[in-house]
């Protein structure tokens, strides 16, 4: 849970799959959507293709809201095709309207060519502007837009769809998850860092390519594997084809996909985000150990970790908080006013639970520290004794490029106060979050990206 319920969001969630004979792939892709809602919950769309019937005939349907609210049964039985991709949105760039909403099948790739795209292009500007001065008029504002176009022009002189991403990609600079749809093949490529997560399955009598293994879990699909740090992946006839030669060396893999974004049940490059979580909470009992009477997790963020810091300190483990599953996305409330009132509606205390006890309470990050502060001060008219809070994220003090929504600045309770200043201004008996130091620990032997916690940035970047 981010603070206020809307601060730190991912970007979007990516689907694709393809078919031998299923003609109705849609339904599939909208089920293996559901799976990754919460990737983003702004937007929501399906392109599909007949390899077999109209080729290039590519058919599509997208709209703001949930994926149930985007697509009904009739809506999914107009969407024929045995190959096809699906998105989730949150926007970080570009406007959140109809327009912005992915797949992208417009005007630059002539209706021949739809893709769907999670994260973020930090050089978009550079290359927009290069473009702009060949001649594109951009109609919308999105990196995604930019890609599109790039695409289109790089397809219109390579042989095949597959040197023309090749291309494509070999010119963005940032953190990336792109499935490409042509009217025979799905092309999925992941950024060379290996920021945004990408996976493999083997799925009925074809393949399926998705952001999380959650979605494989969800179809019944067979995890393959992670698709690697660079790789361009060639889903056809002819059966998967890997082109590994843009894969580098050194990776990155988001640190919050573990600590965060990601569902609990999926593997992300071959580690268990629950274990990770778990740990999490291991290491912050380690590193702050205090005599208290239970450990409660914030729902559904601070759960996991909740449960790694009980069993390291033999505190037991309650869930003291209540959450209303009944009142939407409060993230998206316009004003801040109703924004605090959703996270009153949202989240209550069991008040027998918490009454004269001294209490741990775990979440995932303090953002603009107003949820945490509301959630303290709960507890205490509830009558709790003591408050001590434990984050399982170092304090955020800088933006992400990559397609995270990290707030500037200004806006980051870290940067503005020390970490005595912020306990004070959210009213807890003592405050201790995850020693950045002690990250590497929850996911042993990966290299990760931990800019938004200490500013190294792993790639050159115009900020």
């Amino acid at each position: 849970m981010y603070d206020s319920f809307y601060g730190i969001r991912e970007e979007c969630g990516v689907l694709g799959i393809w078919s031998k004979n299923d003609s109705s792939i849609a339904k599939s892709i909208y089920y293996g959507l559901l799976s990754l809602q919460h990737r983003g919950q702004e937007a929501a769309g399906i392109a599909v293709c007949d390899t077999k019937g109209n080729h290039g005939n590519l058919n599509i349907h997208k709209d703001m809201g949930l994926v149930s609210e985007v697509f009904t049964e009739d809506r999914l039985k107009l969407l024929k095709g045995n190959i096809g991709i699906g998105h989730v949105r949150y926007s970080t760039t570009g406007d959140s309207n109809v327009a912005n909403a992915q797949p992208f099948a417009s005007y630059y790739l002539k209706g021949t060519l739809a893709l769907v795209h999670n994260g973020n292009i930090v050089n978009s500007n550079q290359l927009k502007t290069k473009l702009m001065n060949e001649g594109i008029i951009f109609k919308a504002n999105t990196d995604t837009e930019v890609i599109e176009v790039l695409l289109a022009q790089k397809r219109a002189k390579a042989g095949s769809i597959e040197s023309a991403v090749k291309e494509t990609v070999s010119e963005l600079v940032g953190g990336y998850a792109l499935i490409i749809m042509s009217p025979r093949k799905l092309v999925a490529v992941r950024d060379s860092l290996g920021l945004k997560p990408m996976c493999i399955g083997k799925y009925q009598d074809g393949w399926i390519i998705a952001s999380e293994s959650c979605a494989l879990s969800s179809l019944g699909a067979e995890f393959i594997r992670d698709v690697k740090p660079g790789e361009i992946i060639t889903i056809s006839d002819n059966g998967i084809v890997s082109d590994t030669s843009l894969c580098p060396k050194d990776h990155a893999h988001c640190v919050f996909e573990y600590i965060y974004f990601a569902r609990l049940d999926s593997v992300i490059d071959s580690h268990s985000v629950y274990s990770a979580r778990f740990r999490s909470g291991q290491m912050l009992a380690k590193a702050y150990p205090i005599e208290a009477d239970i450990v409660s997790g914030v729902p559904e963020s601070g759960l996991t970790a909740a449960a790694g810091y009980a069993y390291e300190s033999g505190i037991p483990n309650v869930n003291v908080f209540y959450k209303n599953g009944y009142l939407g996305r409060t993230f998206i409330k316009p004003t801040q006013e109703e924004r605090i009132s959703a996270v009153h509606m949202k989240l209550n205390v069991v008040p027998e639970l918490v009454k004269d006890k001294r209490i741990v309470i775990i979440d995932d990050s303090i953002v603009r520290g107003n949820t945490m502060a509301n959630l303290v001060n709960k507890l205490r008219d509830a009558g709790a004794k003591e408050v001590h809070v434990r984050i399982s994220s170092p304090p955020f003090l800088y933006p992400c490029y990559y397609g995270t929504d990290v707030p500037d600045n200004s806006q980051l309770i870290a940067t503005q106060m020390f970490i005595d200043d912020i306990r004070k201004a959210i009213n807890s008996d003592s405050l201790g979050y995850m020693k950045l130091e002690d990250l590497d620990a929850i996911v042993p032997g990966l290299p990760l990206c931990k800019a938004c916690f200490n500013g190294l940035y792993p790639t050159s970047i115009d900020r």
